[in-house]
C-alpha cells in the first residue's frame, strides 16, 4: 500500500480523538456547559462565547478529516462500487460537517422561528447523519463480501443500530429538555468509532495476511 493511501487512511483513526479533544477544550471555555444537556452545536451558535473558534477547531478540522479519509476508502477499494459508493457517503459527510461550522444555529439552537442559518445547520446535521448511517450499513455487506471479516460486518451493523436507537433518544430528549448532549455524543461517538474501525481494517495489507495464514499452515505441516 502507498504512503499516501496510508496518510489518508490515518486520518479516519483520527477522527474521534480529535472529535474529544476539540469539544472538551472549547467546553472549557464556555462558562457553565453542560456536556450532559447542551449540544455540540451550542459551543458554535450566535452568542455563544466560544462563537469565534469552534468550527475552526471542530467543524471545519473534522470535515477535512472526513473529506481525506473517503478519498482514502475510494483509493483502497476502488474495484467495488459499493464501497466506492461507501466513500462518496463518507465524503459528502465531511462536506456536511464544513456546513454545520459555517452555518451557526441561533442562540440556544432551538428558536421558535429559527433563521436561515438555523435551518441550514440542521439541515446538514441531517445529512452528517444519513450518510455515516448509510455509509455504516453498507459495510454490514462488504465486510464479508470485501474483506472476509465476519467481526467487522457485525460491528458495522452493531454501530448501526446504535446510531439509530441514540437519534430516537436524542429526539426524546430534545422534548424533554433533559440529556440531549449526552445521547448526542453517544449517537456521533458510535459512528466515528465505527469510522475509525473501518481505518483500521482498511489499512491491513490482505496479502500480507494471506501469506501469513500460508507460513503457518506450512510450519504446521512441517511439524508434522
Amino acid at each position: 500500500m502507498k504512503t499516501i493511501d496510508r496518510a489518508l487512511l490515518s486520518c479516519g483513526i483520527l477522527i474521534p480523538f480529535w472529535l474529544f479533544l476539540g469539544v472538551t477544550l472549547t467546553a472549557r471555555a464556555y462558562p457553565g456547559y453542560s456536556h450532559l444537556d447542551q449540544a455540540m452545536s451550542q459551543l458554535g451558535a450566535a452568542g455563544a462565547p466560544t462563537h469565534s473558534f469552534s468550527a475552526w477547531l471542530n467543524n471545519f478540522p473534522l470535515g477535512v478529516m472526513f473529506v481525506l479519509f473517503a478519498i482514502g476508502v475510494a483509493r483502497r477499494f476502488k474495484a467495488s462500487p459499493m464501497a466506492l459508493f461507501s466513500a462518496v457517503l463518507i465524503f459528502v459527510h465531511g462536506l456536511a460537517s464544513f456546513a454545520t461550522g459555517y452555518f451557526s444555529c441561533d442562540q440556544g439552537c432551538a428558536p421558535v422561528q429559527p433563521s436561515v442559518s438555523q435551518q441550514s445547520h440542521n439541515l446538514a446535521g441531517l445529512v452528517m447523519f444519513i450518510s455515516l448511517t448509510l455509509a455504516g450499513a453498507l459495510w454490514t455487506f462488504l465486510g464479508k463480501s470485501l474483506l472476509s471479516s465476519s467481526r467487522f460486518a457485525m460491528l458495522s451493523a452493531i454501530c448501526v443500530v446504535l446510531a439509530i436507537v441514540t437519534v430516537m433518544l436524542m429526539a426524546m430528549a430534545f422534548a424533554d429538555g433533559h440529556l440531549f448532549g449526552l445521547y448526542q455524543r453517544l449517537n456521533y461517538g458510535v459512528s466515528v468509532v465505527w469510522t475509525a474501525s473501518l481505518a483500521v481494517v482498511a489499512l491491513q495489507d490482505p496479502l500480507s495476511k494471506q501469506q501469513g495464514v500460508a507460513v503457518l499452515a506450512q510450519r504446521f505441516r512441517g511439524g508434522r
